[in-house]
C-alpha cells in the first residue's frame, strides 16, 4: 500500500507536508553555496579583476609614456634632420663663396697678367712700328744702291736714292695710317 500512497500523492514538491523540509534541506543548500561563493569563489574573482584592472592601467600608462618618448624621439630627429640640412646648406653657402672668390681672384691675377702681356705686346708693335720704317728705309736704300750698281755699273750718291726711297715710304706710310 506504500507504493500507492506514494503513486496517489502526485509529485512529492508540491505536498505541502514536505514543503518544511524542502524549505530546511533549500536554505542549507543555498547558504552553504552562498558562502563558498562570498567567501572564496568571490574574493578570487574579484582579486583577479582587480589585477587585471591593475595590470590594464599599467600598461596603458607604459604605452602613453612610451609614446611620449616616441613623440619626443621622432621632434628630436626632425630638429636633427633639419639642424643637418641647415650645416649643409651653410656648408655648400660656404664653399661656394670660397670657390666663386678663388675663381674672382683667379681671374683677376689672370686679367693683370693679360693686361700686362697685352701692353708688352702693343709696346712692342708701336716700338717696331716706329723703328720699322728706319729699317725699311735702309734696307730699300741699300738694296736699291745695289740694284742700281749692278744696272747702270756705277755707284749712285746714297744721299739720293734715300731721299727718293724716304718719299716713297711717307706716301705709303700716310695712306696705310690714314693721316
Amino acid at each position: 500500500m506504500e507504493a500507492f500512497a506514494a503513486e496517489s500523492g502526485g509529485m512529492p514538491q508540491l505536498n505541502p507536508e514536505f514543503w518544511v523540509s524542502q524549505i530546511f534541506w533549500l536554505i542549507i543548500t543555498f547558504g552553504i553555496l552562498y558562502v563558498v561563493l562570498s567567501k572564496l569563489i568571490l574574493p578570487k574573482i574579484s582579486a583577479n579583476l582587480e589585477t587585471r584592472k591593475s595590470q590594464i592601467l599599467e600598461n596603458i600608462e607604459a604605452a602613453e609614456k612610451q609614446r611620449e618618448e616616441s613623440e619626443q624621439k621622432i621632434e628630436e630627429y626632425e630638429k636633427i634632420v633639419q639642424s643637418s640640412k641647415n650645416e649643409a646648406k651653410n656648408y655648400f653657402k660656404q664653399a661656394r663663396e670660397k670657390v666663386l672668390k678663388d675663381i674672382g681672384v683667379k681671374k683677376e691675377i689672370l686679367e693683370k697678367e693679360l693686361d700686362e702681356e697685352v701692353n708688352k705686346a702693343e709696346i712692342e708693335i708701336k716700338t717696331f712700328r716706329d723703328n720699322a720704317p728706319e729699317k725699311i728705309k735702309k734696307i730699300a736704300v741699300e738694296t736699291s744702291s745695289d740694284l742700281l750698281q749692278e744696272l747702270i755699273g756705277a755707284e749712285v750718291n746714297s744721299s739720293s736714292i734715300s731721299a727718293i726711297v724716304e718719299d716713297l715710304s711717307r706716301k705709303k706710310m700716310d695712306e696705310y695710317y690714314g693721316n
